[in-house]
């Protein structure tokens, strides 16, 4: 196998909870897609090493971990701004994904994968459409992704059972890379037998869910209104929280949901804060559920509703909306927001003893993050420089799986020039809005 060494980096540690540090001048070696070593630079011999990667002033991370999104739909980016939730869907984005063709969805995806690679993500959890063709981009770009083809309960079972074919084609694949997932959209789209069927087809396949669930507060009220049952709860009755369960946003979890959580297999929740602040609803409460001991992931939704796939604008917003929201600055300290960003990220997705540190047998899934900038100087907190003061084009060198996808800012696996070429032939089509083609309504 070949070997890599990252040289002379500095590496983000957080050696128990509420503690960050940075160890200086180390070598983190690499075999074949593993990290097999860290050391202090200059203890390993080079002339038995495949490549050298310089790293000399940098800080080595963990690869970001995307816990949702709809990467697609960087195609709709800017076609659906300052509006609320309801018109957000029925009157703008779900009239134009009935627009949508298997190949709209391959290079919406690639360009989303350029945009996660150059803002130094490694892995994403996918919940989209034409899902075959999101995973031949992600095998092409070289990143790692957890992937959901998402159905709504008005398609009826036969769909499922697409999705399940689907599941079970890429399950582990691309190298072990692509893991997948069943994926009803949500309760309010989907009825209880709906639910149900999907359950029974991830416990055939040996695989998860991934759904979105009370998103805001008024969804979870109105599910009490006609259902007489939280979405928490209804997650629980149809058998979803059996499974390893990602839930997208869950800003309308209640208190008394927080037990019914806690009693799951394994459930994470997705925290995607610019979302929430765009369209004006409530906050993941993520003081509760961690306190609880569920996991909470940092994610960016789709840039529809986000404008960009940028982890490290997540991890800002949400470090200081915490404490904007509770009016308290110690609210969210930042050891607690880097364990998010890496530990919680990756627990939410089940892949906490496979990434998200940089430690002996884990993969190599790791990006090199430059903070020799104006904006960084000077650096007294280079842990407080990554949670406010990073910006995309810190990031310079990116691997997952031990593959160098980015260094120094030059893609490796994508053709960026040709994929926006490719991306700018639809955006026309893309962005015509007929309402009685809508593919769903939005009617909590």
């Amino acid at each position: 196998m070949r070997t890599k060494i990252i040289q002379n980096c500095g590496i983000l540690r957080q050696p128990e909870a509420g503690k960050v540090a940075i160890d200086e001048g180390q070598d983190v070696l690499i075999r074949g897609n593993k990290i097999e070593q860290i050391v202090p630079t200059g203890a390993l011999a080079l002339d038995q090493v495949d490549e050298i990667i310089p790293a000399r002033g940098m800080i080595c991370l963990p690869g970001l971990v995307n816990t949702h999104a709809h990467i697609p739909m960087v195609l709709f980016r800017g076609l659906a701004e300052d509006v609320p939730v309801e018109r957000w869907f029925n009157d703008f984005i779900w009239p134009m994904e009935s627009n949508l063709t298997e190949e709209d969805v391959y290079w919406g995806a690639q360009l989303a994968l350029v945009e996660m690679i150059e803002c130094g993500v490694t892995t994403v959890a996918d919940h989209y459409f034409y899902m075959d063709r999101v995973a031949e981009a992600v095998e092409q770009a070289g990143t790692r992704a957890v992937l959901g083809w998402a159905s709504f309960g008005s398609q009826g079972e036969a769909m499922l059972e697409r999705t399940a074919e689907f599941a079970e084609k890429w399950h582990h694949q691309a190298n072990g890379r692509i893991t997948t997932v069943i994926a009803p959209h949500a309760p309010y789209t989907c009825d209880d037998g709906f639910l149900k069927t999907a359950v029974t087809h991830a416990k055939q396949l040996g695989i998860g869910i991934h759904i979105h669930a009370a998103e805001n507060v008024s969804q979870t009220r109105s599910s009490l209104e006609t259902r007489g049952q939280t979405p928490i709860q209804v997650l629980a009755e149809t058998g979803i929280l059996d499974l390893p369960t990602i839930i997208a946003h869950g800003c309308g979890i209640l208190p008394e949901d927080i037990q019914l959580l806690q009693q799951a297999k394994q459930v994470g929740v997705a925290h995607a804060p610019k979302t929430y602040l765009k369209l004006g609803v409530e906050l993941t409460p993520i003081a509760a559920l961690r306190e609880a001991g569920i996991p909470v992931g940092l994610a960016t939704d789709g840039a529809a509703s986000n404008s960009t796939l940028d982890l490290f604008e997540a991890l800002r917003l949400m470090t200081m909306m915490q404490k904007f929201v509770y009016q308290d600055p110690e609210q969210l300290p930042i050891a607690t927001a880097l364990e998010i960003a890496f530990g919680g990220s990756t627990a939410v997705l089940g892949l906490e003893k496979a990434i998200g540190q940089i430690k002996e047998g884990f993969l190599a899934d790791l990006i090199l993050v430059d903070l020799s900038g104006t904006h960084h100087q000077p650096l007294h907190n280079p842990a407080a420089s990554l949670v406010f003061n990073v910006q995309p084009t810190d990031v310079q060198t990116v691997l997952c799986n031990g593959q160098i996808l980015m260094q120094d800012r030059q893609l490796k696996t994508l053709d960026k020039a040709h994929i926006f070429q490719q991306v700018q032939k639809s955006m026309q089509r893309l962005a015509v809005r007929v309402p009685d083609k809508r593919i769903q309504l939005y009617n909590p």
